[in-house]
């Protein structure tokens, strides 16, 4: 998801500049459907949704003028695919509070990678992340709620916070277990907080201890979402388009 999708119109659907054109992904259980932004009279562009599944999907291509039925112009396939980034996002999610699994996960930190490659796994794993269907009794520390904050163990913030990854320590930030995080001490002695202190990430500490930290800069251009029940209503914006999601 959150990828930009581009939409070469031919001559005969070149229109007034009244007709708005939309695109809807009809999925297995899922559908989806987003607004697009005029490039130039023979070029739209929208962003993909993050679907539920890794499948092949029906998507349309839709004009809406006043005063006229809607018109389906075009019709495709489009396939969402099972990516590293994907692979690496369930994997956290299923190991949070799985100690053998985090502490496998430290060994990333001894290969110290590029701040380009850094980059590029925040981005591409925090998103991952944000389209995952997470159970509802998720937990950023595992399912195992009755350990105290006294008890010494790795967490998921822990994992993000050594790696320098921003992007993904906000989202962890939103979900259960995430401020509680905050506090707890790994065998070493150090909490998430002091990991980033130690390590010189200014931007991570300041995001850790602030109480009204605002997300940071690079989430700016991507999108914000508001679920209600079935439905959820994404606002992307940076292209200042819309979609919206509802259970088929």
């Amino acid at each position: 998801g959150d990828s930009i999708i581009t939409v070469q119109l031919t001559e005969e659907d070149k229109v007034e500049d009244d007709v708005v054109f939309y695109l809807v992904f009809t999925g297995s259980t899922v559908q989806h459907c987003t607004s697009t932004r005029k490039i130039n009279p023979g070029s739209l562009e929208t962003i993909s949704p993050g679907h539920d599944c890794c499948e092949t999907v029906k998507v349309a291509l839709c004009a809406s003028r006043e005063g006229h039925p809607v018109l389906v112009v075009a019709e495709d396939s489009f396939q969402f695919v099972q990516d590293e980034a994907y692979d690496a996002a369930q994997f956290l999610a299923t190991c949070a509070g799985n100690q053998q699994a985090l502490n496998f996960t430290r060994f990333l930190d001894r290969s110290r990678p590029p701040a380009a490659d850094v980059d590029f796994l925040d981005e591409k794993v925090a998103l991952a992340f944000r389209h995952l269907k997470l159970p509802a009794e998720w937990n950023v520390l595992g399912a195992d709620q009755n350990l105290t904050e006294n008890i010494p163990r790795e967490t998921l913030m822990h994992f993000a916070v050594r790696l320098g990854l921003l992007r993904l320590t906000w989202f962890l930030l939103q979900q259960p277990g995430g401020r509680g995080a905050l506090s707890i001490h790994n065998n070493e002695g150090a909490t998430p907080v002091s990991l980033a202190l130690e390590r010189g990430y200014q931007k991570l500490h300041q995001l850790l201890t602030e109480e009204e930290a605002r997300e940071p800069d690079s989430w700016s251009t991507l999108s914000h979402t508001v679920h209600s029940g079935d439905y959820s209503v994404k606002h992307h914006r940076g292209l200042d388009v819309y979609m919206l999601t509802a259970e088929a």
